[in-house]
């Protein structure tokens, strides 16, 4: 396969593409366009799936593991799709959702859709689908639908059915479109085999925290190698089984301080101070450089000092996502936390803080925390909650080879995040020479 730098261009509403490309509407090259229906139904009668706008992917796959299980398919056959039938979002409370587009696969699956989802089903005889798959995944994710979306009422978003029969597409040669559409899909390919892999590591995580953090698994280290054995004897506990020779304690029999963060406002302007919020807190991690400046509009006098964050405390956010937390690995002489917080200090010589944090990611702890959350729409969590929760506690040289060996395959998925996150970057850059034919494909 060879590439050439292309020279001639024609201007279109879309920007520039090359003199031999067309722009057609997606009505003029679509067998079908159609919007889905509603479905309460969750009873599996037939073996039809029913998907939804979370089935899809902001990597424009589809995944199946939430699925409503639908009965009677005979009802709904004109809802069926095919392979190669496209999905596009037309309703969402998200901007950002607005557009998303996925290539339906599974020849092997009966599927229907929901009315959140429109079906592009593609006449095969004028162009490939997979390519008109490309076509709209690169116009929404260069914020083409932004602009069509309709506010509906109860904060609802859509693009109306006509709007989406006249998004205008662009139409290179088909052979072309063969040697570009085997391109993008090997690079979506591999993304999709790394999504895969993130999917079994976190599994893993999650099974190792389960045998792990109850005992069931046993490690110690004997002549500078981790052995590992199956625990046979165990005690019944108010959180389930635990091994028989740990500790059973409350979080504040482990902490030496637990309290609230201060009240302050985010500011754009420089004041030397900055603020973790609850917000900032995204799957037990933290751009901390990301963090916004703030002013403290606390009345109450307070020590600065107490407020500023220092390794290995540990933050809990009591609003939001209540309960989800994050460990502080180093000493900030100008980062705080908010009054949604709770700072959780441990006593080291008891707990050790990275064995805790994992504890806190863990089904022992959201079993505990879920129940006790208050509030009907904004859930949250309060200060005697945290201190009442309960942690299985072995001994801490233990605690801290369990901690080693969870950290580790934390760091394995952390690179194929990074791993993800450079062929994303790779795939939006070739997309957007090649699906402007800046950069043509030659056989």
């Amino acid at each position: 396969m060879k590439f050439k730098i292309e020279t001639e261009f024609q201007e279109t509403e879309i920007g520039k593409i090359p003199k031999n490309w067309k722009v057609v509407r997606l009505k003029e090259i679509a067998l079908e366009i159609k919007s889905g229906f509603a479905s309460g139904k969750r009873d599996d009668v037939n073996g039809v799936v029913h998907l939804r706008m979370f089935n899809i992917g902001l990597d424009g796959i589809l995944t199946f593991d939430e699925v409503v299980k639908v009965p009677k398919p005979e009802d709904w056959k004109q809802y069926l799709l095919e392979y190669g039938d496209i999905l596009l979002v037309n309703t969402s409370g998200s901007e950002e959702h607005i557009g998303k587009v996925a290539f339906f696969e599974k020849s092997d699956m009966k599927c229907t859709y929901s009315n959140h989802l429109t079906r592009i089903r593609i006449n095969r005889s004028l162009t490939d689908p997979k390519w008109i798959y490309f076509v709209l995944y690169y116009l929404w994710y260069k914020g083409y639908f932004r602009t069509f979306i309709h506010q509906q009422a109860g904060g609802q978003r859509n693009i109306p059915l006509k709007t989406i029969e006249n998004i205008p597409v662009i139409l290179p040669p088909y052979n072309e479109v063969k040697s570009l559409v085997k391109i993008l899909t090997s690079l979506q390919f591999t993304s999709k085999k790394v999504n895969e892999a993130i999917n079994k590591l976190t599994a893993l995580k999650k099974a190792l925290m389960r045998e792990l953090l109850t005992g069931r698994i046993r490690v110690n280290e004997e002549n500078g190698k981790l052995v590992f054995h199956r625990e046979t004897e165990f005690q019944e506990t108010k959180i389930g089984k635990i091994s028989k020779d740990w500790k059973v304690v409350k979080l504040e029999e482990l902490a030496v301080e637990m309290y609230y963060g201060l009240t302050a406002k985010a500011v754009d302007q420089p004041t030397g101070l900055r603020m973790l919020r609850t917000t900032d807190i995204k799957d037990y991690k933290v751009d901390w450089n990301s963090l916004p400046y703030c002013e403290i509009t606390d009345t109450r006098s307070y020590n600065l000092q107490k407020y500023l964050l220092r390794k290995n405390d540990l933050i809990v956010s009591r609003a939001g996502t209540a309960g989800l937390s994050v460990l502080v690995e180093r000493d900030f002489e100008n980062v705080i936390f908010g009054s949604y917080l709770i700072k959780v200090r441990l006593s080291e010589t008891q707990a050790y803080p990275k064995y805790v944090h994992y504890f806190m990611q863990s089904e022992l702890y959201w079993d505990q925390v879920l129940p006790k959350q208050a509030g009907s729409t904004l859930k949250n969590i309060s200060l005697p909650i945290l201190r009442n929760i309960i942690v299985p506690l072995p001994p801490i040289n233990e605690q801290k080879e369990i901690a080693k060996i969870i950290s580790l395959v934390d760091r394995v998925i952390e690179l194929q995040h990074e791993e993800r996150a450079r062929l994303d970057h790779l795939k939006r850059g070739l997309m957007d020479l090649l699906l402007t034919g800046r950069v043509r494909v030659l056989e």
